[in-house]
């Protein structure tokens, strides 16, 4: 068997077991999206896969839908509420992407599923990092995060593509979990959510 194989048996079977052993936690934190932000509890957004195909990521919601008087949605720093807060700070609002493991559509480490909006802009290396399915976490989650620049976290998924290896995943979702627990790298500085990429990195 190859490496992509091995790595889908290993992305199906991890998925499907944190899913079984931690379903009352996300039973949990769906009560408590419900209670504090209402419904939906589940946030989906377009986000291009592998090759670029588009697909729905699904997270548990952390923002509210406070919009102004024209309807538009308040910035990301005024929705942002302190449970939603909290949920980022743990990781635990992107446990639904499991769910997009199981179907195919992510991996367990990969480049992160970015926005549908900057396909347009990525330069035709910055878009190699579409090459492999993105991840729940990645080469460039466990080397800053939101803590680096883009140009740093293009470089970074594009050393992941050259290198990926099942050694290599490995040792990322082991990394992952311990930047979890030091909640390290979650915010771009100055910023409640990561920096918009515009295209000129």
């Amino acid at each position: 068997m190859n490496y992509k194989l091995y790595k889908r048996i290993f992305d199906f079977t991890l998925a499907l077991l944190i899913l079984a052993l931690f379903s009352w936690l996300l039973f949990a934190i769906s009560i408590l999206v419900w209670l504090q932000l209402g419904r939906p509890i589940l946030f989906s957004q377009r986000r291009p896969g592998q090759g670029g195909k588009i697909f729905n990521l699904y997270k548990f919601r952390t923002m509210t839908e406070a919009s102004d008087l024209s309807g538009k949605n308040l910035p990301d720093e005024s929705r942002l509420t302190s449970f939603g807060q909290w949920l980022r700070s743990t990781s635990l609002d992107e446990l639904p992407e499991l769910w997009n493991v199981i179907r195919g559509e992510m991996s367990l480490v990969g480049p992160r599923p970015l926005l549908e909006e900057y396909l347009h802009i990525y330069s035709k290396e910055q878009f190699k990092r579409h090459s492999v399915l993105p991840g729940i976490t990645g080469w460039a989650q466990i080397n800053g995060r939101n803590e680096i620049s883009w140009e740093q976290k293009f470089e970074l998924d594009l050393w992941y593509v050259k290198h990926a290896s099942l050694l290599l995943d490995l040792r990322i979702t082991l990394m992952t979990v311990v930047l979890v627990i030091k909640k390290k790298g979650i915010n771009s500085p100055h910023h409640s959510t990561a920096k918009k990429f515009t295209g000129d990195e």
